[in-house]
């Protein structure tokens, strides 16, 4: 089995980042490439940062599609996830919706811990386009006044607030760039947290193993 992660942005180090979570998890029991997409920028976060990234996403999976197995799109706002859907026969999984969707499964509600307060309606309208609205928390992001040692600290803060606060039973991180912190925050917070690479994974292997992908009778039918 062979899965292409594709990073929609341009960014080597979060590449780097989501390759060694993936391998973390998989451990050699499938393989697993990520790549960054080329001419997009370095960071998405908003809808024109989507519609850039549009061309290189298309183009990896067009060129690769015969060598791997699936896709997974590694940006929780699943930018341009529907257009991956319908361009490829393979599965396609985006870490938003695979991560607030297994949210959904382990706990009443989930609060989603987002990089930046812009991106805070762009996730509320994903939310309520996979139907989960009822099971939504909240959706937080850092205050750019507060400063904080370093990155996990300032995570850390925002989902115990979310938690206390918002009464979130479980915490999803809210972009690649977070993946490889889950497990130390699980520990100090006391709840689930969540990956959502992993989840894609964990989502895209049952799919390639069942042997079923994305239906193409309708929504997702190629031209």
């Amino acid at each position: 089995m062979k899965i292409m992660i594709i990073n929609p942005n341009s960014d080597l180090e979060m590449t780097q980042a989501i390759q060694e979570s993936a391998d973390a998890f998989v451990k050699n029991e499938f393989h697993v490439v990520c790549e960054l997409t080329e001419g997009a920028p370095k960071f998405i976060e908003t809808y024109e940062d989507q519609v850039k990234a549009a061309p290189g996403m298309i183009k990896l999976v067009k060129e690769n599609e015969e060598e791997y197995d699936g896709f997974i799109v590694a940006c929780h706002c699943d930018p341009n996830l529907d257009t991956i859907k319908e361009i490829t026969k393979k599965p396609v999984v985006g870490i938003g919706e695979a991560s607030m969707k297994i949210a959904s499964m382990i706990g009443h509600s989930f609060s989603v811990i987002s990089m930046t307060k812009k991106s805070i309606p762009i996730k509320e309208s994903l939310i309520r386009k996979y139907h989960l609205q009822d099971a939504l928390a909240s959706v937080r992001a850092p205050d750019d006044e507060i400063i904080y040692s370093n990155e996990e600290e300032k995570f850390f803060d925002i989902a115990k607030s979310a938690i206390e606060e918002d009464m979130a039973e479980v915490i999803v991180l809210g972009c690649a760039g977070m993946t490889g912190m889950d497990k130390r925050l699980e520990k100090r917070l006391g709840v689930p947290v969540i990956d959502g690479v992993v989840c894609a994974l964990i989502i895209i292997f049952g799919l390639i193993e069942y042997g079923v992908s994305t239906s193409k009778i309708r929504r997702y039918k190629p031209s």
